[in-house]
């Protein structure tokens, strides 16, 4: 299948309702097991993509690195791949459209672009954050690749609990009507846990919305019926997968009596 197919097959994937679950791999073997289990669709993670090579999220692993990673898991499965862009690895928007091309070129179809600020605390101002993904849009939009934008609003995982959601969702609707014109796709809302705002913001925003998936969040089936159209779980699979090597390296380093 082209990379436009498949562009275009992913985001079809993309039904309120009826979501995509993405269980995050890390490079090309946790990709093709996960496509094993049956997965549409294979979604990088920064966290564990940069933990599996010893480095922190935050853009901390090298981008080039990091797209070797991409490469090879678009070369393993055959089925659209979303990569983990962060904040684009570049501040200047000439920097983040030749990224983007680099991603594409990897063989990604989508990515999930977030709106804080890489090494230092809060997000970027609205306007900004809309002309950034301006850029990926009008990027993606030079290659011919149908890229799927996942803008992501860490509005709620700033710190902030549950109770202070309620007086969050006017910033978060204002940030998906923004990214929305700008070019965007989808909108990940990283720690929104709570049933009756994940209900809320899928009724308001035009965009498909991405819900995490960490335990704290509804179960998949209540998010289907609050009209989510994507799950995914972060850092979560690599985490599992490290516990249990962990396990069984202790039991295969025990000497019994």
């Amino acid at each position: 299948m082209s990379q436009i197919s498949l562009a275009e097959s992913f985001a079809a994937l993309h039904r309120p309702g009826a979501p995509l679950i993405l269980y995050n791999a890390w490079d090309a073997g946790s990709a093709r097991a996960i496509a094993k289990a049956g997965a549409r669709a294979i979604a990088t993670g920064s966290w564990s993509l940069a933990a599996a090579q010893g480095y922190a999220d935050g853009q901390q692993i090298p981008l080039e690195f990091a797209l070797q990673i991409l490469a090879r898991i678009t070369a393993s499965v055959d089925m659209p791949v979303t990569f983990d862009f962060e904040a684009g690895f570049a501040e200047r928007r000439v920097n983040l459209a030749t990224n983007t091309e680099r991603v594409i070129a990897a063989g990604a179809v989508g990515v999930n672009f977030e709106d804080r600020h890489m090494g230092g605390a809060g997000l970027l101002p609205i306007g900004e954050q809309a002309e950034r993904i301006g850029t990926l849009r009008h990027a993606a939009e030079a290659t011919g690749v149908p890229l799927f934008i996942n803008a992501r609003t860490d509005v709620f995982s700033q710190g902030s609990k549950p109770a202070d959601h309620p007086a969050l969702m006017k910033e978060a609707l204002a940030r998906a009507r923004a990214y929305a014109e700008a070019g965007a796709n989808g909108l990940f809302v990283p720690g929104l846990v709570t049933a009756e705002l994940i209900g809320a913001l899928c009724e308001e925003t035009i965009l498909p919305v991405n819900i995490m998936q960490t335990g704290s969040a509804p179960d998949n089936a209540t998010l289907a019926r609050l009209s989510v159209a994507r799950i995914s779980h972060g850092p979560a699979p690599w985490i599992t997968a490290m516990n249990r090597v962990t396990d069984a390296a202790q039991a295969a380093l025990t000497i019994g009596n």
